[in-house]
């Protein structure tokens, strides 16, 4: 009886035994086979981690290599509520002085909560952003906080768990990731060219990212070619979240960003808008623009325009101020727009420098429409036109030219068309084709009604004349460079099309010199030591579709005339205290000038004596030089 009784007591330990292998062989090819797919993600979602490297965005400078737009490395600082636990307030108050923010506010984002991911998943936020673009000094202060934190505990009695958790609490609590912070350490200088960029957050893969994205100017047009590429890293970690190194699975360095050198000149820069900061302040315009240009290679090395804004803190300025009106603004050229129709008509042979046309006294009437000189002119020369400026002489030099050949020189200066600087914002100006015109157009356009351009357009128009009738595209990027300095991209000069002939050219800038001339219009404008060229503009405005008693003034010209180096333009818009373009804006192209040949060195028309570089090598030149150090 016994041992019928051991034998079931021994049958029903072996089928206990059966059962329980079988479950533990169904456990494992449940885990190991069914269901390898879903445990063995789960497994990896809380091993293995991607780590994002953001690259360092690249900088713009300027031709000589000097820092326009830089990165500086920031940290943002972040938080594990979850590591935190009930130590919210000990946290807060320890941290809330170093990041500058109140402890209540500090105090809600600590708090853990659940929330739903972009999957619809529910996770938990162990990922909290405290504050941005924190200095890397402040990041070290609190790193050091954080490690002496006490919380009023005698932690030698604590269990070797709870040591963990508070060690864990001091060292991974509050963490920082790697960012940077655009600056522009030469403030407003070139901020319409540069532009700005700002940083925007995105989530990826459950963590905010922060990218720097270009708004505005170079920053914009060249965004992608100063971002860069992201790195990332897959690797495995422990339970503290401490990377197993040798378990890392992929390790993909950032590409820096490309740095973008210009064709402007930083000094040039300075000198251009101090010219136009006192210019602004004699004269009230709305606005001012002034621009230099290389015209035989179309190279920008200044662009101007006031009201100017801080690219550091754009948002503080308004938006007018933000516009880059050299290309955005159009206005009625006035009396600058003669240099179209007269070297038009000198380039078909339709008009000589010396023949004379009748200048009316000053009264023209045409197609029902009475046109007005400044001044009572009557027979003038085709060059004496332009000296005096003369409207009338202009219009009747447009009427023999005749409509179709008007337009197509029009266009072939780049009116109605974007000149392609690589900046944003550019509008085309307005051109009406022929079949659209008036029947006083014809006379009004050639006097520079009728019709819109940008200043830049002006300007590049002007460079046409200077560079033998080859009309240039604007340049203003000379070169992309990697970290190190090596040219990845290079720029060169591009040629548009040959407006007119070398010859017409000649003949139209000897007519340029006489508006400098005490017989011209713009008298104040003649150089000291070299031979200017140029013209002035006095546009009357257009409001509700009536000429009313406000002007567009400008003065656009180049030197040395025989061989130019520089052509400048300063436009103003609305100014007081005299409006003419030989009042307001010729004074100030003489002040650029000269400072400007005196920086570059360029040779006076007499080869005798010294430059004027060699002159005033402690003067203008220094003087530019020191204010720009300062800036930066």
């Amino acid at each position: 009886m016994a041992r019928q009784l051991q034998i079931r007591r021994l049958i029903c330990l072996a089928l206990l035994l059966v059962l329980a292998f079988a479950g533990l062989g169904y456990r494992l090819v449940d885990l190991q086979v069914l269901r390898h797919e879903e445990l063995s993600t789960i497994a990896q979602h809380n091993t293995q981690h991607e780590f994002l490297l953001e690259p360092r965005r690249g900088d713009i400078l300027d031709a000589k290599g000097n820092l326009l737009a830089s990165s500086v490395m920031v940290k943002t600082v972040c938080a594990d509520p979850m590591l935190i636990g009930n130590h919210q307030a000990e946290v807060a108050r320890a941290a809330a002085p170093l990041l500058q923010m109140s402890e209540s506010e500090l105090l809600k984002r600590l708090v853990p909560h659940l929330r739903q991911n972009e999957k619809g998943e529910t996770v938990t936020n162990r990922y909290v952003v405290l504050k941005h673009k924190v200095p890397v000094e402040t990041w070290q202060k609190i790193q050091a906080t954080m490690g002496n934190i006490s919380f009023g505990l005698d932690e030698k009695k604590l269990t070797k768990a709870e040591r963990a958790f508070y060690h864990d609490l001091r060292q991974k609590a509050v963490f920082s990731r790697d960012d940077q912070l655009r600056a522009y350490p030469n403030q407003t200088l070139g901020a319409h060219v540069l532009g700005y960029a700002s940083a925007e957050e995105r989530e990826v893969n459950d963590m905010p990212v922060t990218e720097i994205s270009g708004k505005d100017g170079i920053e914009l047009t060249f965004n992608s070619k100063l971002a860069g590429v992201r790195g990332w890293r897959v690797t495995e970690t422990d339970r503290q979240r401490r990377e197993l190194v040798p378990l890392r699975d992929q390790d993909v360095e950032p590409r820096d960003g490309l740095n973008v050198v210009l064709t402007i000149d930083s000094v040039i820069q300075h000198m251009v808008e101090a010219a136009l900061v006192e210019a602004m302040e004699k004269h009230t315009p709305i606005s001012i623009s002034g621009i230099v240009v290389r015209p035989r290679t179309g190279e920008i090395l200044a662009m101007a325009t006031l009201p100017n804004y801080d690219p550091n803190n754009p948002g503080a300025a308004p938006v007018e101020a933000r516009r880059n009106r050299a290309i955005s603004d159009v206005a009625e050229p006035g009396s600058t727009f003669k240099i179209v129709v007269v070297s038009g008509a000198l380039n078909d042979q339709v008009v000589r420098l010396n023949d004379a046309f009748d200048c009316e006294r000053g009264v023209f009437h045409y197609a029902g429409r009475t046109l007005h000189d400044h001044e009572p002119y009557g027979v003038l020369s085709v060059e004496n036109i332009i000296t005096k400026s003369s409207n009338i002489g202009a219009a009747k030099i447009g009427i023999k030219m005749g409509e179709n050949r008007l337009y197509d020189y029009i266009r072939s200066y780049g009116f109605g068309a974007r000149t392609g600087i690589p900046l944003q914002g550019e509008v085309l100006g307005i051109v009406h084709p022929v079949e659209k015109w008036s029947k006083v157009s014809i006379a009004q356009i050639p006097m520079g009604q009728g019709i819109s351009v940008t200043r830049l357009q002006m300007v590049m128009a002007m460079c046409a004349i200077a560079n033998r009738g080859v009309l240039m595209r604007p340049m203003l990027v000379d070169r992309l460079e990697d970290q190190e300095h090596h040219v990845v991209a290079k720029y060169y000069p591009q040629r548009v099309r040959q407006v007119i002939s070398e010859p017409a050219s000649k003949l139209i800038v000897e007519a340029l010199k006489t508006v400098v001339t005490p017989e011209g219009t713009a008298a104040s404008a003649a150089l000291d030591h070299y031979m200017a060229a140029g013209k002035t503009g006095t546009a009357q405005k257009v409001e509700d579709g009536v000429y009313v008693r406000k002007y567009f003034s400008s003065f656009v010209g180049f030197f040395p005339a025989d061989n130019p180096e520089l052509c400048i333009s300063v436009m103003m818009d609305e100014p007081k205290q005299g409006y003419y373009g030989g009042q307001a804006a010729a004074p100030v192209f003489k002040e650029i000038a000269e400072q400007a040949a005196s920086y570059l060195n360029i040779r006076p028309d007499s080869d005798q004596g010294p430059t004027l570089a060699e002159k005033n090598a402690t003067s203008l030149n220094a003087r530019a030089v020191k204010a720009l150090a300062a800036r930066q």
